[in-house]
């Protein structure tokens, strides 16, 4: 007999790496290794020095009880400062809460934000597990299509014309899937749009490290003290520092929305891990130069894809940033979810096809190419 699950967990999407990498089990190798370009990992360890931070922290009594709901208060005032270093803007411990991950953080945002029939504003192509936490939580979704011809920069005009029961609006830069980098001025008309609908903006900058410092700070809306009535700002500790596994991220929001996120954060997590969080707190100063290092090996990464994508008759490279590439199958090739599966299958390369970031991609293939060194970028062009 089969018993009744919950209607919201049966209508979200499976997990799409885990698929991808099971088409990779009927390949026969006969064009090399598998290159697995389908997640958003680093492709270098962790800082030995943070790697044995962590292993003393994990073997310490004081991170085995539990911590403060809200983070560790060392670790808030690291990022606070961090932040006002990169946004030349103050950011205050208080506005900091520590979360277990960033998919966490976004599901405790919109758990805070969204009513009863209130909705939430995703530009597509989107991040799929933030579509995938709204239909978890039974939050209705609105798609804003964003053009390849406009760079997959999301149209705040368009925007403005679906705004009817729209609770906040989720921005995602650099972007992904695409690796779009919104310019400020389009991130400022954002803010302002959800300002005039009493509607929130929820910025997640996961990716901000990797941004060219020619485009720093990103935007300007820490510089207005205001930004704290209705912007909520996401952070991820994963890619910056390797350490995706310890399951650290942040939120940054203001005085209201942070009394109600208290009980979201006590519900769902209780505190975050402390051994990751004490070792963190010591990073975010101490490892600056090697995040920038990081950052030029990212850099380095993603201008060896776009020679790659050159050497491609047929294929068009719609979009790179931060982790990603985002091509646009030839003309004449099949759907992008046969097309993967295809390339998995008979060549090899793991990517994600366009439908998982949901409407109107069916041309579309992400390949994140982080954890590639040049060399297996280099072998990209062959299995394509």
């Amino acid at each position: 007999m089969q018993f009744p699950l919950s209607p919201r967990i049966g209508a979200t999407s499976e997990p799409p790496i885990p698929s991808v990498r099971a088409w990779a089990s009927r390949y026969d190798g006969r064009a090399g290794r598998v290159l697995d370009l389908t997640q958003a990992v680093p492709g270098y360890p962790p800082h030995d020095d943070l790697l044995a931070k962590l292993a003393a922290c994990a073997g310490s009594t004081a991170t085995s009880s539990y911590g403060p709901i809200d983070g560790e208060p060392a670790l808030r005032a690291a990022l606070a400062e961090d932040m006002s270093r990169a946004y030349a803007a103050r950011i205050d411990t208080a506005d900091i809460a520590i979360t277990s991950g960033g998919n966490l953080a976004f599901t405790m945002a919109m758990t805070v934000l969204a009513g009863a029939g209130e909705a939430v504003m995703l530009p597509a192509p989107w991040y799929f597990n933030h579509r995938m936490a709204l239909s978890a939580l039974g939050i209705p979704c609105v798609p804003l299509e964003c053009r390849a011809e406009d760079g997959f920069i999301p149209d705040p005009d368009r925007a403005a014309r679906m705004m009817d029961g729209v609770r906040a609006i989720v921005l995602v830069s650099p972007n992904n899937p695409t690796g779009a980098v919104y310019p400020p001025a389009i991130i400022a008309a954002f803010a302002d749009l959800a300002r005039r609908h009493g509607a929130w903006l929820v910025l997640d900058e996961t990716y901000r490290d990797f941004l060219d410092p020619a485009q720093s700070p990103p935007h300007a809306l820490f510089a207005d003290a205001a930004w704290r009535d209705n912007v909520i700002h996401l952070y991820s500790f994963s890619k910056a520092y390797c350490v995706p596994g310890h399951r650290v991220a942040a939120i940054a929001a203001g005085p209201a929305f942070r009394a109600a996120l208290m009980k979201a954060l006590d519900t769902m997590q209780i505190c975050a891990p402390r051994a990751a969080q004490a070792a963190l707190a010591w990073a975010v100063p101490a490892l600056v130069d090697w995040r920038e290092g990081n950052r030029a090996i990212m850099a380095a990464r993603a201008d060896a894809f776009r020679r790659a994508a050159g050497q491609l008759p047929g294929w068009r490279l719609d979009a790179l940033g931060a982790y990603f590439a985002y091509l646009r199958l030839p003309e004449d090739a099949a759907e992008a979810v046969a097309m993967a599966e295809t390339l998995a299958v008979e060549r090899g390369l793991l990517g994600l096809p366009g439908p998982f970031f949901g409407p109107g991609q069916e041309r579309h293939l992400r390949l994140a190419f982080a954890n590639a060194e040049e060399s297996v970028i280099a072998e990209v062009p062959a299995r394509l």
